[in-house]
């Protein structure tokens, strides 16, 4: 690579690292929970997860994912709407739609996918977006 390039990437690390925003990778080797086991700090306890509901090592929903995988494999290798939607999907937004009252309602695999389906859809040409600083969606 370009020493040049090279040299440029050194200093916006450095920056990252001086203004305390580089990212580490932390490594959990065991179910997420509200304690998970982590190889650099040992047990913690875990305040930033979305397991909201603590369902991630719930025997039943392991069970049923291991039951999807035997059914569907490890997924569609793509998004839904270039290789299609599963039909346990369709059943899943179907009774989602059905328990709100509405017409319809669409899952969406992450928050960051859901902010990339909602915004497109609520914005338009002049839309303004404020934001939070910490807001990491």
């Amino acid at each position: 690579m370009n020493a040049a390039f090279n040299a440029a990437l050194q200093s916006e690390l450095d920056a990252l690292k001086a203004a305390g925003t580089y990212k580490h990778l932390r490594h959990i080797t065991s179910p997420m929970a509200p304690t998970v086991h982590m190889e650099e700090a040992g047990d913690v306890i875990v305040l930033s997860s979305n397991n909201y509901l603590g369902l991630s090592d719930e025997p039943a929903v392991i069970a049923a994912g291991k039951e999807g995988l035997d059914r569907y494999g490890a997924g569609t290798a793509s998004v839904r709407f270039i290789c299609g939607t599963f039909d346990i999907h369709r059943r899943l937004e179907e009774r989602i739609a059905q328990f709100l009252g509405t017409e319809s309602a669409l899952t969406y695999v992450s928050c960051w996918n859901a902010n990339t389906g909602l915004f497109a859809t609520i914005c338009g040409e002049g839309s303004a977006i404020i934001s939070d600083e910490l807001n990491y969606s």
